[in-house]
């Protein structure tokens, strides 16, 4: 599978031998999967970060099909490594989120312009209900407006055109915030159970 990757197989944040392995002790499913990635990110390399953002983004919310956690693991709450995700075809807006941020990762992209952001999402217009979603979204500099990549939409749009997403904190491996803000609030691996165990799923499967 190397030998098809051409430049993917140099990054720093993918280890092609692991995810190769990981992939074949999953099941064909997995190995399809993670074939099918790499030949995406294989082919954004040349991109500039918004044609990234828009091959990953398209990537994932082709393949995979919304289920709640319940469906797709059999658990109230479940945090997916992209790889899981990959395998079972499936997954809930926080499975969507992780696999997007570490293909992105994995493309080189710093992880200081990625976060993932839990919000309030207004679903069915102004009167509509408020639940609780996820998304990444993607600073071009500290200080610039996000674009958000979100399951629930194909096209990526800035912050501004979301009325309907509220946020409550973003993190990423780095760390956690308050809103989409400045302001700390403490280290994500420590105080994120679930995304401590999501991070060290996916670098056991060739993700950094």
């Amino acid at each position: 599978m190397a030998a098809l990757l051409g430049p993917v197989a140099m990054l720093r944040a993918w280890d092609v031998d692991r995810m190769t392995a990981a992939a074949q002790r999953a099941g064909p499913r997995a190995v399809a999967g993670v074939q099918a990635l790499q030949q995406v990110m294989a082919a954004a390399m040349p991109l500039d970060d918004v044609g990234r953002l828009q091959a990953i983004n398209q990537f994932y919310n082709r393949r995979i099909l919304f289920r709640d956690d319940s469906a797709a693991w059999g658990q109230v709450d479940y945090w997916a490594s992209p790889l899981e995700t990959l395998n079972a075809g499936q997954g809930d807006c926080e499975d969507f989120a992780i696999a997007k941020y570490f293909s992105l990762v994995a493309l080189g992209m710093p992880t200081a312009k990625l976060r993932l952001v839990y919000v309030r999402a207004q679903v069915g217009g102004p009167q509509g209900a408020v639940q609780a979603h996820m998304v990444l979204a993607y600073h071009a500099a500290p200080d610039a407006e996000p674009l958000i990549l979100d399951n629930l939409l194909s096209e990526i749009r800035p912050a501004s055109r979301r009325p309907d997403l509220a946020p409550v904190f973003s993190f990423n491996g780095d760390g956690l915030w308050q809103g989409v803000g400045s302001q700390t609030a403490g280290d994500p691996v420590a105080r994120l159970s679930r995304w401590r165990e999501a991070l060290a799923k996916a670098r056991a499967e060739g993700f950094q």
